[in-house]
């Protein structure tokens, strides 16, 4: 079911003669030794004809479900009378489920939904959504390793079905469909037969709110696309992407009703019927009916709107001096290390580019996607993975010099102080590893939540989040407990677990979804402000400038704040022009010589006066997450983003 190549017509019933696989080729008949040359060439070409124009006549239906949400309220009940309501029909050939199948990710919700789509009696294709990917615990390997794929591919009748990852994967941004999900589905569309009719299914619609949104729409252009199926909205609708047709389906949730439900689609007469269904109760009438057709938009020539790059032309003092393109994603940072780049992607490798030429020096694999930014001290590399090992290189050559297995994943990232290292990870624990042996020093067993981001040292302290609404503090020296500050909030979607937090004159400051800044008194946990600026939502990018006066955020509306660090309010001080616009990007914002640089989710790179706010500079380099941004001088910089690009920048 969840194989890489088209699976075949399922539930058809024979005909005399019938199509190979790939859909090309027939068996022979009966009555062919009666005909030859051209009678029989002919007679065959009106048989195919007419068993195209049969089987669209006779037509099939199947059921889209969406946004499952396992893990919230009544959503296992909810999913379940609608397995039992969709066993129950049997019109319905196969199950279509377009991402947001769990809540949280968690491998827990992963498997209570696997075990209630098991349960069908059809087969059911099934994608990842938001839900499932950005809150990850297993680095989006659960997913794979539970249902067998993140794509699926597939033929019924004569349609072909193919399903993609759309994330956003371990941070908060909009939807991008991963690089290697890009390659996966061009590679899928090559092998199709000539016009081949093609239905796209994608969590997200096909619009801005996925950045990559016309990598897809150029690529399915090219072929005979007729309908895209989604989700996440939570609602029936009916769009129109650049020409092509796109439903999105209801959630299966209740939501305020007694029950949740799903779509039943019907292809027949060349057309997509839309029906709600309630399970158990009723199937509505059709809500609404798309024509399925070949819209020969490869022979169009509609000019429709593409990311801007215009502010490069506005700051033409930045200059693109070269850039590396990835065959996957890059969902983190990376470090510089003599005239080097050391960066790793989401196929699990470590790769060392040289920041001269962009060449690939050497690569080193592990087993599992990487989503934690590497630390690195003298020559000794500290890269964990999602297969669950804390690995040690050596940063000259990518040679292994030790490597730590834990029990899970780990997304966390890890901090170097005198030759040891702190690092939290995906099983509840946060741990110190000798930097030269690898052996471990101390182990915190009692964390709620996964961890992400990278732990904060500070007054022998260590400061760190995890999913679980709960902010810690240990003693460095021997990993005890000394106090934790609990939000008060119930979602765990409003932990500051993606925040790395700043600490200075005996206070810890950290931001978190609920759109406060919070500081702590750092020796004992204690509350000394929360602050909500109407027109500033902070969220979980933040920094400390170099004279510790300011607490610098970036806020969801685009702009960067400076809040005074001594004030007992949560005074403003400095602030930016709006410049990025609506903005979700979790990254640090970062001062060097008297310069702030912030990063957005749309690829653009700022620089802006210390003193005044004043934009600098500004430069877009991607239409996609910036992850992070290193200074090989006070002129030249680079920049990786999570499409997996690297770009160096010099500024004359």
């Amino acid at each position: 079911m969840f194989g890489q190549g088209f699976d075949s017509p399922r539930l058809h019933k024979k005909k005399p003669w019938q199509f190979e696989r790939n859909g090309h080729g027939t068996t022979s008949c009966p009555f062919s030794l009666l005909l030859s040359g051209m009678k029989f060439r002919l007679l065959v070409f009106v048989s195919l004809l007419s068993f195209y124009h049969a089987s669209a006549q006779q037509g099939f239906q199947f059921a889209h479900i969406t946004d499952l949400h396992i893990g919230s309220g009544q959503a296992d009940e909810d999913l379940r009378r609608t397995v039992a309501d969709i066993n129950n029909n049997a019109s319905l050939r196969f199950v279509i489920a377009s991402g947001d199948i769990t809540e949280f990710g968690s491998d827990q919700e992963l498997r209570l939904a696997k075990q209630i789509l098991d349960s069908l009696n059809k087969p059911y294709y099934i994608i990842p959504g938001n839900h499932d990917n950005n809150w990850s615990e297993s680095g989006t390997n659960s997913f794979v390793k539970i249902f067998g794929s993140e794509t699926f591919s597939f033929r019924y009748d004569s349609y072909y079905f193919l399903g993609t990852n759309c994330g956003p994967n371990m941070k908060m941004s909009p939807g991008q469909v991963s690089y290697e999900n890009i390659v996966w589905l061009e590679n899928s569309l090559k092998t199709l037969p000539k016009n081949a009719p093609v239905i796209f299914v994608n969590h997200y619609p096909l619009d801005s709110s996925l950045n990559n949104w016309y990598e897809i729409t150029d690529r399915l252009k090219k072929y005979n696309i007729q309908l895209t199926i989604g989700g996440h909205w939570h609602q029936n609708t009916l769009l129109n992407y650049e020409g092509i047709p796109g439903v999105l389906g209801r959630s299966n949730l209740r939501a305020k009703e007694p029950v949740g439900g799903y779509n039943i689609v019907t292809f027949e007469n060349d057309t997509a019927f839309y029906q709600t269904a309630i399970p158990q109760k009723e199937t509505k009438e059709v809500w609404t009916q798309i024509a399925l057709k070949n819209h020969q938009f490869s022979t169009q020539e509609i000019k429709y709107p593409r990311p801007s790059y215009a502010v490069n032309q506005e700051y033409p003092e930045v200059r693109e001096v070269w850039r590396f393109q990835d065959s996957s994603d890059m969902g983190t940072g990376f470090v510089l290390y003599r005239n080097t780049i050391i960066t790793p992607n989401t196929k699990g490798v470590v790769q060392c580019i040289d920041a001269q030429s962009g060449k690939a020096i050497w690569r080193f694999h592990t087993k599992g996607k990487i989503y934690s930014t590497p630390a690195l001290s003298g020559n000794r590399l500290v890269i964990p993975s999602t297969d669950g090992t804390i690995y040690c290189l050596n940063a000259k050559n990518g040679k292994l010099l030790w490597k730590y297995t834990t029990q899970q994943s780990v997304v966390a990232s890890p901090l170097i102080q005198k030759n040891i290292v702190f690092l939290g990870s995906s099983e509840g624990k946060f741990r110190t590893l000798n930097l030269i042996t690898g052996k471990l020093i101390w182990e915190f067993k009692s964390v709620q939540g996964f961890q992400k981001s990278t732990p904060l040292l500070y007054d022998n302290k260590v400061y760190f989040a995890g999913w679980g609404n709960t902010l810690y503090a240990l003693n460095a020296q021997n990993g005890k407990l000394v106090w934790k500050f609990e939000d008060g909030y119930s979602n765990r979607m409003l932990s500051p677990a993606s925040c790395i937090p700043v600490a200075l004159r005996g206070a810890v400051f950290f931001v978190a979804p609920d759109r406060y800044m919070t500081k702590l008194n750092a020796a004992t946990g204690a509350l000394v402000w929360k602050k909500n600026w109407k027109e500033h939502w902070v969220r979980e990018s933040m920094g400390l400038s170099s004279d510790s006066t300011l607490i610098f955020a970036k806020t969801m509306q685009g702009r960067v704040i400076g809040v005074a660090s001594q004030a007992d309010t949560g005074r403003i001080v400095w602030q930016t022009p709006l410049v990025f616009g609506y903005e979700l990007n979790p990254s640090q914002v970062k001062e060097r010589d008297g310069v702030v640089y912030a990063f957005s989710d749309k690829g653009v790179i700022a620089a802006f006066d210390r003193e005044t706010g004043a934009i600098k500079w500004m430069h877009k380099v991607a239409n996609c997450l910036v992850n992070d941004v290193q200074f090989i001088n006070s002129r030249e910089l680079i920049a990786s983003t999570m499409d997996g690009k690297i770009v160096k920048l010099k500024i004359h």
